[in-house]
């Protein structure tokens, strides 16, 4: 039995969602409008504010509670929105936005030029903060996937990309003698 996909979705303020032919999915609310076609296998039920999903038998149970979650998260994202922090450290390290591209300098001899997707709101608190916000969960956390991968942190010195939330496990150098 799903534990998850057996939890009904309850539907915030100014949220609607339809249920088009071969279980495509659209999701409209204050932060934007997303849409996802699901697998046919599962059943989608919109009774007043609250989804509920089914399976017809355990064939498919494991994709019973991914459906839910990613359902959930896109009820989440047009009601709320997603947001990732990075943190840049290092001597040198930073990064400015130019209209829709986000250029990263990372110790690198020349600079990062990364096209901001459609759909996500790239902000500079500081030239060494990146918040990148979105109703997509998948496009903000690959986005920040993205940007982490140009320089990733290193574990003497702590320098390099990294989220806001991330323990960065830091090794003992090499000592001079004993």
């Amino acid at each position: 039995m799903s534990r998850i996909g057996n939890k009904a979705i309850n539907l915030p303020a100014g949220v609607t969602v339809t249920v088009a032919e071969g279980n495509l999915v659209t999701v409209k609310g204050p932060k934007g409008e997303l849409s996802f076609k699901f697998n046919r296998a599962i059943n989608i039920n919109v009774e007043e504010n609250v989804i509920t999903l089914t399976r017809p038998n355990d064939s498919v149970k494991a994709l019973h509670g991914t459906t839910r979650a990613v359902l959930g998260n896109m009820v989440k994202g047009v009601s709320e929105g997603f947001t990732k922090k990075l943190i840049i450290t290092g001597v040198g390290y930073r990064a400015a936005l130019q209209g829709n591209k986000l250029i990263v300098s990372a110790g690198y001899s020349h600079t990062i030029d990364l096209e901001v997707p459609a759909g996500l709101k790239v902000e500079l608190p500081k030239n060494t903060e990146i918040v990148i916000s979105g109703s997509d969960k998948q496009l903000v956390g690959q986005f920040a996937a993205v940007i982490r991968e140009i320089r990733k942190p290193e574990p003497y010195h702590g320098y390099g990309i990294h989220y806001s939330d991330e323990v960065i496990e830091r090794k003992e150098g090499k000592t001079a003698g004993k």
